[in-house]
């Protein structure tokens, strides 16, 4: 008797708008943290980056070959903080702009995730 393969989850690359998701003291600054969030039978799979008092979104997967960026949670920023990393193959991001300054995709970018802070909640936008 062989086992079957758990089914493949559906993804969506974009999300509704005003979704609350956290406080925005939630995240550090700087800091950063990841969200999933299912949309229908689908999962959207973000995080969020706080610097400098500002937030930016990205769909988490990197340019370079699709992967998440994280290889812990919530871990997407260099240890000091200063870029976000791609924990597999290191390529690294500029934190407000997700644009690529070094590894295998320099250049590239980061999807954006729109993403605001209403009344001190974070929330899609």
């Amino acid at each position: 008797m062989s086992e079957a393969s758990p089914p493949e989850r559906l993804r969506v690359w974009k999300t509704p708008p005003d979704v609350a998701l956290c406080a925005e003291n939630d995240i550090a600054d700087p800091g950063s943290r990841g969200f999933v969030l299912q949309i229908g039978e689908a999962f959207f799979h973000g995080f969020v980056v706080r610097k400098a008092g500002q937030v930016a979104g990205y769909v988490d997967r990197c340019p370079h070959a699709g992967y998440p960026l994280a290889i812990e949670l919530d871990r997407y920023l260099t240890p000091d903080a200063d870029l976000i990393l791609c924990g597999w193959h290191g390529a690294v991001f500029e934190p407000l702009s997700g644009l690529c300054t070094g590894g295998p995709c320099a250049g590239g970018r980061l999807t954006p995730w729109p993403v605001q802070v209403v009344n001190g909640i974070l929330r899609t936008a």
